[in-house]
């Protein structure tokens, strides 16, 4: 007899029998019987943010900041800095908080170093790893508000890939994406990272792909099996304010990664691949082209026996049953395919011409 029992990830902490929760890391079950190992665990859940945290410096930095003056004008003439901010929840006790910090001062990074900017590599390799003899020039940061930071990495981002030749059918060509694919994939990275581990955000750029590595892992019930699905803000806050912004980089309604991946479809490019690390999130967007209608059909006949039109959309990323029915026409045409005998018009199967 097998038992098999599955277990959800939750935002909450679960204690064992003995009362202390255990964190699983690989074959070891590593007990959280400290207050920093809760912490550090309350954090990477989601229960806590570091948003909320106060920095210890004048409030100055985001009440008379060129950001927030900025901001000020074109969204909310009619308030004061100081008492919209401290209303938002972005001052309190007299003290900015990291949420506050990121989004109007002027130079966030200063205030907390090595944690909010965005480092751009371009290796002109297609190895798996990016290594320094094959850094095409000096890495490039990022910084400023976390508005501006978005605005600029897209942009910075979209001008490498742009340069990367390609050859196709005898033609030098020059690679490019959907507009809202690295902006999108760019502003999830940096609105929903955990501010609290001491690394910035990465963009790397190789010949055959674009990696961006977000800090922190999956919050809350999120997993990689239910990111389009479900939605989790770790970063609440930040969230709603930058959604205010002219021109908003996000809509805050967790259809980012969904429009990426449906507009690399739409173009018949491979979407991209999500991975969860110990300590970060890497998507993966790949130059690649995928296979036409008819060769994803043929390939997958290859190993089985029969095909509808539902597992052709499937495997060949297409949502129009008609643009697969006129597929398996034109692979009869060519003797290839054939209707399985008895399958009726609605439910017609189709197999490899013996």
């Amino acid at each position: 007899m097998v038992l098999q029992v599955d277990i959800n990830k939750t935002r909450q902490i679960v204690k064992a029998s003995d009362n202390v929760p255990y964190l699983r890391r690989g074959a070891q079950n590593l007990p959280q019987d400290r207050e920093d190992k809760l912490a550090r665990l309350k954090l990477d859940k989601g229960i806590d943010s570091f948003e909320t945290a106060t920095v210890n410096t004048d409030i100055e930095v985001i009440t008379n900041s060129p950001p927030i003056l900025n901001f000020m004008l074109r969204v909310i003439p009619s308030a004061e800095p100081e008492q919209w901010l401290k209303k938002q929840q972005l001052i309190i006790n007299e003290k900015p908080t990291v949420a506050g910090i990121l989004l109007f001062s002027e130079e966030p990074q200063a205030l907390l170093p090595k944690r909010c900017g965005v480092k751009v590599y371009r290796y002109k390799t297609t190895n798996e790893e990016g290594r320094r003899e094959n850094l095409a020039d000096e890495p490039i940061t990022i910084e400023g508000c976390l508005y501006e930071q978005i605005i600029a990495a897209v942009k910075k981002t979209k001008e490498i890939v742009e340069e990367i030749p390609k050859l196709e059918s005898g033609k030098l060509n020059h690679i490019k994406y959907p507009d809202e694919v690295l902006h999108e994939i760019i502003t999830n990275a940096v609105l929903h990272r955990d501010y609290s581990i001491l690394k910035d955000v990465q963009i790397r750029i190789f010949d055959n792909r674009v990696e961006v590595e977000s800090p922190g892992n999956l919050p809350g019930h999120i997993t990689i099996d239910n990111i389009l699905k479900e939605q989790f803000a770790r970063n609440g806050t930040i969230v709603r304010l930058i959604n205010k912004f002219p021109e908003a980089p996000n809509k805050d309604v967790g259809e980012g990664l969904n429009t990426a991946f449906e507009a690399m479809t739409r173009l018949r490019l491979k979407v991209p691949i999500i991975e969860e690390r110990e300590n970060s999130v890497i998507i993966y967007i790949r130059h690649e082209q995928l296979a036409s209608v008819e060769s994803a059909i043929m390939e997958y006949l290859n190993n089985h026996d029969t095909i509808n039109n539902r597992t052709a959309r499937d495997i060949a990323s297409v949502s129009s049953e008609s643009t697969i029915k006129a597929a398996f026409n034109r692979l009869r045409n060519q003797g290839l395919i054939e209707i399985v005998p008895g399958t009726k018009t609605a439910t017609s199967a189709w197999r490899k011409v013996q």
